[in-house]
């Protein structure tokens, strides 16, 4: 037989987090435990589809008004503004003086790449930072994009289990004008740890002062805190500060539609004669690449958000979502002060929304997937949603018997900082 033309395509590296799903899935062990994928699980540690999803689902599949036809290239009208509503606040100047444009994306990776895209082909922007550590797919994407230089600034401090923010300062001091910054807007991805407002306020100061341009990953409006606006609160400083920007949202958690990929891009400007030209770019992109966007989703979030009552509803559950892991947060550091495991573990408490940057070693993390079957990152990180009251005991005693096993002086501050995966 005649050798592939395929045959010098090398195997590319495997994606940590779905490999480790693979793993955790193949895994005939009854104990074992899933602390890997960012996706919420509820007290049974079952995926959860939220009861107004299922409502509107099923007003859908009765409107015979519905159909398959394309939508504009921009998407769903009803949803993007929905969204930057949502993101913003309806009153805020930037929309009443309609300084702000959305752009239906495929979820909170497909806001990052339209975002990237239409910068290095339009401000010719060539350098990004993103956070060290930050979610693996920042890099990644950077990359794809087109940018040559892709730097980190320092975010998390090892020995004091917070954000190293003399490093960060430092470091976006000494970025070039015009560089983009990846910021998270909150829950940050994997370290669980934001700024103060404070510390928002020197941040946003440096990147006015060395006229960097902020690209803010927002992928857990109200799942971080159960507050919608106060997870919003430092996009919203940016907008009021006067900072142009572009934000990617993502629905997947709060609504829990992650297959769906449901995103929109937020643009905000200083004025609104420069919204139609940057649209018509971002189309031109959307229409390369995925040319048109998924309805069902869109349509979903777009039917809740315009909808008071289902609004009240829908926050309610993302409300339960958010308490439900602060929960899991008091139950894991209590438990661990209980059993007098190395360490203070008071940064379990201090994290907020899905992940916890643990601080666990490699070695300690091998011990825990192979001698327990619990499974999670390389790196410590844990999604706290994969915690259940019936499982904390399991996860708490193997977390107890790695620390012992490969005891340091610092065990759960020598963290990596290697980069999360999804």
């Amino acid at each position: 037989m005649a050798a592939s033309v395929f045959s010098d395509v090398p195997m590319g590296a495997p994606i940590e987090v779905f490999a480790l799903s693979k793993r955790y899935n193949e895994d005939p062990n009854p104990n074992k435990v899933d602390l890997g994928v960012g996706a919420y699980r509820n007290d049974d540690g079952k995926p959860w589809v939220l009861p107004m999803v299922t409502t509107v689902e099923r007003q859908m599949a009765s409107d015979e008004t519905l159909n398959h036809e394309y939508l504009p290239v921009a998407g769903l009208p009803a949803f993007r503004t929905s969204a930057v509503a949502l993101l913003l606040g309806k009153d805020n100047p930037a929309i009443l003086e309609r300084r702000v444009e959305g752009i239906q994306v495929q979820g909170g990776t497909g806001g990052i790449r339209l975002a990237l895209d239409f910068l290095k082909k339009n401000l010719k922007s060539d350098v990004a930072y993103v956070s060290k550590p930050t979610w693996g797919n920042h890099q990644l994407i950077c990359k794809a994009a087109g940018f040559s230089s892709v730097r980190d600034y320092r975010y998390w401090d090892a020995k004091e289990l917070g954000v190293d923010f003399a490093g960060m300062v430092e470091d976006l001091k000494a970025a070039p004008e015009g560089a983009v910054i990846i910021l998270h807007a909150c829950a940050h991805n994997p370290t669980g740890i934001d700024p103060t407002q404070k510390q928002w306020e020197e941040i946003a100061n440096i990147m006015e002062e060395r006229k960097l341009f902020p690209l803010i990953d927002i992928a857990y409006q109200g799942f971080a805190s159960g507050d919608l606006d106060a997870d919003a609160a430092t996009v919203r400083y940016f907008v009021k500060r006067g900072f142009e920007l572009l934000v990617a949202q993502s629905f997947s958690k709060n609504f829990g539609l992650y297959n769906e990929r449901i995103g929109n891009l937020c643009i905000v400007t200083k004025t609104p004669d420069v919204i139609p030209n940057i649209r018509s770019q971002m189309e031109i992109i959307v229409r390369t690449t995925w040319s048109n966007p998924s309805h069902h989703g869109a349509r979903i979030v777009a039917m809740v958000l315009n909808n008071p009552a289902y609004f009240e509803e829908w926050r309610g559950q993302v409300k339960t979502m958010a308490d439900r892991i602060k929960e899991m947060r008091k139950l894991m550091y209590n438990k661990l002060r209980q059993k007098k495991t190395e360490g203070k573990w008071t940064h379990i408490l201090e994290q907020i929304g899905m992940f916890s940057f643990t601080g666990l070693t490699p070695k300690q993390v091998q011990v825990l997937v192979e001698k327990y079957h619990i499974y999670l990152l390389a790196n410590g990180r844990i999604s706290m949603c994969g915690l259940t009251t019936k499982n904390i005991d399991y996860v708490v005693d193997a977390i107890h018997d790695a620390i012992n096993t490969y005891p340091t002086s610092n065990s759960h501050t020598s963290i990596s900082g290697h980069q999360a995966k999804i």
